[in-house]
């Protein structure tokens, strides 16, 4: 187990490199102290994007760019990655995993900025054939199952088979990633793909939009949803509202309407955007504070996003239970620059501030090429007004000019035109996530022990070292004597 030296200056350290752990790391660029961002990846996600890398329109380097550039010109921060498994509040330590190998880190303050991860809700069997829409894997992923479903189709419809399952795609949810998925996944069929194959009809793929809820967006109101709903349908899609899946597998889903009677989806390719669970460090957190969890595992926190008896200990965005606070960017962004400021005036010696309070800046969603619905204060806007809003709010947000610059010429390819530069998809990326799953320790199962490496390496090179050197006293002796090229006598 490896220990992250102490310098002397105040220590802070930050978990997660999403929105909350860029943005407080950002925040202390000035300060006197050093920051360790530790995050189970190398880069910072723009997740509200994930959806189209997954449909073909973003690469993924556009929408997460490595966390070790972004950070790179500010000096008192460094990145260590690795997987959270453990943090001692009475010890102020973090301890982190990476391929079998334990890091421990120590802490003066600490910003808990983990996330959220997927939910199915208790039936986690789901995840194996409804992949979730939360990392750059499970896009890349849900990109060969939606390509390959088109792919599969036209081999089964060259045969005479039936590939009404293959063109069947249901998306679980009908919140923000939902409906941007499936008006986006309608696109592709209905106009990117028309054209590209010969033995089956794109256009009649059937693309359905599934929830339990009684209206599409609830958190847009009922005016938004309503229109929203009437454009997804306009677009082809399913809309079936106050149906809950019941089950879920390989060749389809069943759904419960409410008035008890269910019905079999036949589908290949299934995604789940219905639901979020809190990291599950706020399970430890819980235990060594008595803070309690609420039923999606978010952790309740103090006014100033501190826990209960460590006043050195932030947690904030989509792992806090706080005044009904809902899990988007904008909460996580807001409350890592609060507790950034509040760190600084710690070592300033001066007052604290005032509770937390977020300011809502407003939500949209996409709906399709040219169409939105957004939401700020009072206001509520629908179509191309409401698009041109979401194309800047996202344009400026993405980090770094480039990926801007990159990810407007892409949009201009897959609105303007119909296009879509990143369709490459391979069978690693769509069964790599269950074969690791499958193999014992995961991904550690693949890294031997390293002096068992080399034990092993010395032996291999005894008997090898002999072999090379026959071999070589044969070359020189077909050279010397000139045998070489001639008839075998």
């Amino acid at each position: 187990m490896a220990a992250v030296r102490n310098t002397g200056r105040h220590q802070v350290v930050v978990i997660g490199s999403g929105f909350g752990g860029l943005f407080g790391t950002k925040a202390l660029r000035r300060a006197d102290v050093d920051v360790t961002v530790i995050a189970r990846t190398s880069h910072h996600l723009f997740q509200p994007l994930l959806y189209q890398v997954a449909t073909g329109i973003l690469s993924e380097g556009e929408i997460a760019p490595s966390t070790r550039e972004v950070l790179a010109g500010q000096a008192n921060a460094r990145v260590l990655l690795g997987e959270v498994t453990a943090i001692d509040l009475a010890a102020r330590t973090v301890t982190s995993m990476v391929l079998g190998r334990a890091t421990v880190t120590p802490y003066d303050s600490l910003i808990v900025a983990a996330g959220s991860g997927q939910s199915y809700f208790g039936n986690d069997r789901f995840a194996e054939f409804a992949p979730g829409m939360k990392s750059i894997d499970d896009a890349l992923e849900l990109r060969g199952r939606i390509f390959g479903a088109f792919e599969l189709a036209e081999l089964g419809a060259l045969r005479g088979e039936d590939v009404d399952r293959l063109l069947t795609f249901v998306v679980v949810g009908a919140g923000p990633t939902g409906v941007e998925m499936a008006g986006q996944i309608a696109e592709l069929a209905h106009r990117t793909l028309g054209r590209d194959f010969r033995a089956i009809n794109t256009r009649q793929a059937r693309i359905v939009l599934v929830d339990a809820a009684g209206q599409v967006l609830p958190p847009f109101g009922a005016r938004l949803g309503a229109s929203t709903k009437v454009q997804l349908e306009k677009l082809g899609v399913e809309v079936l509202l106050g149906a809950m899946v019941t089950d879920l597998g390989e060749h389809g889903l069943a759904v419960e309407y409410k008035d008890g009677h269910t019905e079999h989806i036949p589908a290949a390719t299934k995604i789940w955007a219905a639901g979020v669970q809190a990291s599950s460090l706020t399970g430890t957190l819980s235990e060594q504070t008595g803070a309690p969890l609420d039923r999606a595992g978010r952790i309740r926190v103090n006014p100033d996003l501190t826990l209960p008896g460590y006043p050195e200990v932030f947690v904030v965005g989509d792992m806090i239970d706080l005044d009904h606070l809902p899990g988007v960017a904008q909460v996580a962004i807001q409350g890592a620059k609060y507790a950034a400021s509040e760190i600084k005036r710690r070592l300033a010696g001066k007052p604290p501030q005032k509770a937390f309070h977020y300011f809502d800046k407003g939500s949209m969603a996409t709906i399709s090429r040219f169409r939105a619905v957004a939401m700020i204060g009072k206001l509520r806007l629908t179509g191309f007004v409401a698009w041109l809003l979401w194309l800047g709010v996202h344009l400026l947000y993405l980090t770094g000019f480039k990926n801007r610059l990159s990810a407007l010429g892409h949009w201009a390819v897959s609105f303007v035109g119909r296009s879509r530069s990143e369709r490459t998809a391979t069978e690693q990326q769509v069964f790599g996530r269950q074969a690791l799953t499958r193999l014992e320790g995961g991904a550690a199962g693949l890294v031997s022990n390293a002096d068992e490496d080399a034990t092993a390496a010395e032996s291999l090179a005894a008997s090898r070292r002999q072999e090379l050197e026959e071999r070589a006293l044969a070359e020189i002796q077909l050279t010397d004597s000139g045998e070489r090229g001639r008839p075998a006598r």
